[in-house]
């Protein structure tokens, strides 16, 4: 069997260190160093969808696991298929329930799928007044498309009121913001927010434990929004305020989900990451991702038992069954350059004593970095995960926390990420909520 991974970052690290008992090849754009070390590798855009194909047909690929969006929004796995190679991940008419909120909110919509929100559409910037005015403070400002975790703004958390909403929503329409002159006003979810990623297979939905992701840059969830500052997962699969009732809520959403896409437009085969937010009355839909998290990608990999090129094949061939995963807690901590999100030192030196990390029980994921020679450069975005497998969560963040030691450079992280402090806030909220 011959897999090839699309894809740069950590997740795609941990996608790869998954792969077992198969030949792996991968496309990135920088020199990934923990993806070259284990692949054959060539180093190009992964949204040359020519070229990868190209790439994909040299090497008698049989299976590609799509990692990033954009090549998705793009038509790769349309591209790749129409050659005969098996995709994990789904066409590009699929992957609007990611690339296109206003396709995701109207679908649930039309299919009268739980977990739903209040929301509209607007392509005028005069049309959006009255809407942002009857919300007030509960709003929540979102372009349709791509903006890579950093787009949604919300009122009194990143937009100081409604008039500053009214402005946000001109920006992105004149802009066109992430591709489209349109932008999605939501009513503002209180609650706690959550993860569930599934293995899909174009009719049934096999879910992955929970994760929780921070997606704020500083400890105490202050700063702006990021691509994610690190995840913690628990050892039974739910979470410290998540039961399995409002998890197994999470999941039906999912599939009814994957059913009214494939009314709609054709199978979703893949990944499917649904963002939820747990309300008093339960779960609600967020948004999805139509591929792997990063971070959660990096919690619930490790801890798959079920061979996983195998649930490829499943997903390719429409036959899933189940995945097992161990019994195990998960703290993933991202080592971010300074200054990141909004000016993150790019081209900084970082020095990583893997063989230190891994003697303390602990993974190093690569991400936003290009290797030159024996050195690793940061960009400005993310540089590598650290994860921490443990019996608590405690343990697990224990050991993470420890290993931040061994990564030496002009780089910070959370310190805060799976602590019990931090998730004894989430308990509390939530049970302030549901009395």
């Amino acid at each position: 069997m011959k897999i090839l991974v699309v894809g740069t970052g950590a997740r795609e690290h941990a996608i790869c260190n998954a792969v077992k008992d198969a030949e792996l090849y991968s496309i990135m754009s920088n020199r990934n160093p923990g993806i070259s070390r284990i692949s054959k590798f060539q180093i190009s855009s992964e949204k040359d969808l020519i070229g990868v194909k190209k790439y994909a047909l040299d090497n008698k690929i049989d299976i590609a696991i799509i990692g990033p969006e954009a090549p998705l929004e793009m038509g790769i796995v349309d591209e790749l298929q129409a050659a005969g190679i098996g995709c994990v991940g789904p066409t590009k008419e699929a992957a609007r329930i990611e690339t296109d909120k206003a396709f995701m909110r109207d679908l649930f919509d039309t299919h009268k799928i739980g977990g739903s929100i209040v929301y509209k559409v607007f392509d005028s910037v005069e049309d959006t007044g009255d809407f942002i005015d009857e919300f007030g403070q509960d709003v929540v400002v979102k372009p349709v498309g791509l903006t890579g975790g950093k787009g949604v703004k919300i009122v009194g958390e990143h937009l100081e009121d409604g008039e500053a909403a009214k402005r946000y929503v001109k920006e992105i329409i004149e802009n066109k913001i992430s591709g489209y002159a349109q932008v999605v006003i939501e009513e503002r979810l209180i609650g706690e927010e959550f993860t569930v990623q599934a293995f899909v297979d174009g009719d049934k939905v096999v879910p992955m434990p929970a994760a929780q992701d921070h997606p704020h840059a500083y400890e105490g969830d202050q700063g702006p929004i990021t691509g994610g500052m690190g995840s913690y997962s628990d050892k039974d699969g739910l979470l410290p305020f998540l039961d399995r009732k409002n998890y197994q809520e999470s999941v039906k959403i999912m599939q009814d989900t994957v059913n009214a896409i494939k009314k709609e437009v054709g199978p979703y085969k893949g990944i499917l990451y649904g963002q939820f937010m747990l309300c008093k009355d339960g779960p609600k839909l967020v948004e999805y991702n139509a591929r792997f998290g990063d971070p959660e990608a990096m919690n619930v990999l490790p801890l798959l038992k079920t061979d996983f090129v195998e649930l490829c094949e499943n997903i390719v061939d429409g036959n899933l069954k189940s995945a097992d995963f161990k019994r195990k807690a998960t703290v993933c901590k991202y080592m971010v350059p300074q200054g990141y999100p909004e000016t993150g030192k790019a081209g900084q030196i970082i020095n990583v004593n893997e063989s230190k990390i891994n003697q303390e029980g602990a993974l190093v994921y690569y991400a936003a970095v290009n290797q030159k020679d024996d050195k690793i450069f940061t960009s400005a975005s993310r540089a590598l995960g650290l994860v921490g497998i443990g019996n608590t969560i405690s343990e697990a963040e224990e050991i993470c926390e420890n290993v931040t030691k061994y990564v030496k450079g002009e780089v910070y992280h959370r310190r805060d990420v799976g602590t019990a402090k931090l998730i004894e806030k989430r308990i509390k909220h939530m049970n302030m909520l549901r009395s």
